[in-house]
């Protein structure tokens, strides 16, 4: 499976699917979101299509985005993908495009990079992940990618989050590794 990417429109069928079970996820989930409100992150959906085909691939890939804050400056929401483990349709890849090219037998199907860029979304940051941890408890039999700082993956490597014994760890591995149990968490402003 090669990269889902932002080809086309959601139908409207499609759309109001989306919406109807965002706005399920936001009420259920309100602890995620204190003092936020879905008509008006609704409202700002509509106004961004693009952002929310972005929105219908994380879905689509397992990844239960929800919205996990509000930029006041920007005036941007923000969604973090909050399925339990790493996103199922997301998993097995190595860190980018160049791990990938780097890899001579038994190729992943894809990379976290280039499939984030696909799907208009960003890997969570060492922050994001740690900010993540804090609104429940994530990857405790997976892991996931994270934005690696440009000085590391000069020199090879990649990190990656996931908890363990009630502990938010970040780790590193050789960009060019994968494991069937990683995979990568995005974020998304809209």
């Amino acid at each position: 499976m090669k990269s889902p990417a932002l080809k086309h429109a959601l139908s409207s069928e499609q759309r109001d699917e989306l919406f109807k079970l965002l706005a399920t996820r936001f009420r259920l989930h309100e602890s995620r979101h204190p003092g936020l409100v879905w008509a008006k992150v609704q409202e700002r959906l509509e106004a961004n299509p693009s952002k929310l085909l972005s929105l219908h691939l994380m879905e689509e890939t397992g990844g239960e985005p929800d919205v996990v804050g509000f930029d006041e400056k920007t005036g941007e929401y923000l969604f973090f993908d909050c399925s339990a483990e790493s996103p199922k349709g997301r998993q097995s890849l190595c860190y980018d495009g160049e791990a990938l090219a780097s890899r001579k037998e038994h190729k992943p199907k894809d990379s976290a990079v280039e499939m984030a860029t696909a799907m208009g979304v960003e890997l969570l940051t060492e922050d994001q992940y740690a900010e993540l941890q804090h609104l429940g408890e994530f990857d405790r039999k997976t892991s996931s990618w994270v934005k690696t700082p440009t000085a590391m993956r000069e020199l090879g490597g990649a990190l990656y989050g996931d908890r363990r014994y009630n502990r938010v760890f970040f780790g590193h591995n050789g960009a060019q590794s994968y494991y069937s149990g990683r995979g990568f968490r995005s974020s998304l402003r809209v």
